[in-house]
């Protein structure tokens, strides 16, 4: 076996995927939109989170959690997130801190707009589910730093190629989701909307999605949390935030403001990731 193999070539797949991304370079006016376009999302997150004074900023995101825990036990959550920003504050990391949410955000709209869509056509076409399922399974156990080369080399350094990265490496779990979220609504339920003359509309908005709701919107927190893993990774393709305060640190053997930086980063990925949660948790009537 090792002999047949000594003689023989290697598939030139590297060259083959070489070949396709510089023939891909050639459509710049059709990248250049799409950066433009992300561009103008991260900006536009950006300019408000830089128009909002520091206080007024965590007086909202306390606001925000107090709304989606009402009815819950909201004061130790809230006490973390009140003392966690103070930190971030304190550390002189506020604006990375906005630079990142700048990006996850954006981001996790990208996957929310896309991915929703997709897992739905997956959900009611067994052709569309048995074509995106190997390419869902190739998305996501291909290793995230793949994913900035040809960003790289479609659109350049930055935040944008950051957050295109981020946005195909969290993409599969809103899609996976989606679907299995609309693949476990009752069958009877089905069959009463048809019943009653529901239209394959009205039984996708008024009856499915609520339905798949909860399993959706755990596949949008798995999706916002990749976002943010995959966001500090494309730091090393320029995409600023806290993620390039942690690369800065390794690059000078710097461990306590990489430490730092890393633990402004799980601060923040907790009250993302509790937040979500909480408006994914059904409200219960308080007595």
């Amino acid at each position: 076996m090792n002999f047949i193999f000594a003689n023989t070539q290697p598939i030139p797949v590297a060259d083959w995927i070489n070949h396709f991304v510089n023939w891909l370079t050639q459509f710049v006016g059709f990248f250049n939109g799409i950066t433009n376009f992300i561009g103008a999302i991260i900006n536009a997150f950006q300019w408000v989170f830089d128009l909002l004074p520091i206080w007024l900023f965590i007086i909202l995101v306390l606001g925000i959690t107090f709304y989606a825990l009402r009815g819950a036990k909201y004061i130790g959550l809230m006490a973390f997130e009140l003392i966690g920003l103070l930190f971030i504050w304190n550390q002189g990391f506020w604006r990375d801190m906005t630079q990142t949410l700048s990006l996850v955000l954006t981001s996790s709209l990208l996957i929310v707009v896309i991915g929703v869509p997709l897992g739905i056509w997956m959900a009611k076409s067994k052709t569309v589910s048995a074509i995106m399922k190997p390419i869902l399974d190739f998305m996501q156990t291909m290793p995230a730093f793949v994913y900035l080369i040809p960003a790289v080399a479609l659109f350049g350094i930055g935040m944008v190629p950051g957050v295109i990265a981020s946005f195909i490496f969290a993409l599969p779990p809103v899609v996976r989701m989606t679907n299995l979220g609309l693949l476990q609504v009752p069958g009877d339920l089905i069959e009463a909307a048809d019943s009653f003359g529901s239209t394959g509309w009205q039984k996708l908005i008024k009856v499915e999605l609520p339905l798949a709701k909860s399993t959706l919107m755990s596949g949008v927190n798995q999706g916002m949390m990749l976002t943010l893993s995959m966001v500090v990774i494309a730091s090393m393709i320029g995409a600023m935030g806290l993620g390039s305060q942690v690369y800065f640190a390794v690059g000078r053997n710097n461990a306590g403001a990489g430490f730092t930086a890393g633990l402004a980063i799980v601060i923040l990925a907790i009250i993302l990731d509790r937040i979500t949660q909480a408006f994914n948790r059904s409200k219960q009537p308080t007595k």
